[in-house]
């Protein structure tokens, strides 16, 4: 399991409290990866919990780079300003928007992000990933968090909503021809994928 300090074990903290699950120390890991070799300016991430993901974001991005974080939870957001606090990161690297995503994605401009990063309510996880293909420039790098739903993915004997969701997902993905994608098995499968046009 890879180590995490004192400002994630605050975040994760915060993240039970409020009864969010945070992404797994696994996934964080990843994420500081995939932002620093994506070289991403501008991130946009859904879903932003108590802040555990955002700060490993901001941890692989560049000094000039901006998170832009949406959460119709206003006490997820404020625990997440806290964990960016203290993780050092100044106030003007990070946009905290009160909202839902489903009405906020849609008011950001086409074309302007290099990365975005997915982990909010299943049931809109469609509605997301059109509007990360939209709002990604070419080169831009999309990250689906819990894109196997707990195994349940590739157990065509399972039906639920969620998991037919997902499945639907990650078929969108596969089929868009503006897309490269791969399924990583970290945490609860990170699926991934590049536009290249």
């Amino acid at each position: 399991m890879p180590f995490e300090d004192e400002v994630l074990l605050r975040a994760r903290e915060r993240s039970y409290e409020l009864g969010v699950s945070p992404v797994s120390p696994g996934v964080g890991a990843a994420l500081t990866v995939l932002a620093a070799a994506s070289k991403a300016q501008t991130v946009v991430e859904v879903g932003t919990g108590a802040g555990v993901s955002g700060v490993c974001l901001l941890r692989g991005l560049g000094r000039q780079s901006v998170l832009t974080t949406i959460d119709s939870d206003v006490d997820h957001l404020r625990a997440a300003r806290e964990a960016y606090r203290e993780a050092g990161v100044p106030g003007n690297r990070t946009r905290t928007i009160s909202g839902r995503a489903a009405e906020v994605l849609p008011r950001l401009t086409d074309g302007a992000y290099d990365m975005v990063f997915i982990d909010a309510d299943k049931p809109s996880f469609p509605l997301y990933v059109t509007q990360a293909v939209r709002l990604l420039k070419p080169g831009g790098l999309l990250v689906v968090n819990d894109a196997l739903d707990h195994g349940k993915v590739s157990d065509p004997a399972i039906r639920e909503e969620t998991t037919n969701t997902m499945r639907r997902v990650g078929k969108a993905i596969r089929d868009d021809e503006s897309l490269v994608s791969s399924l990583l098995p970290t945490g609860d499968g990170l699926l991934l994928a590049v536009k290249i046009s």
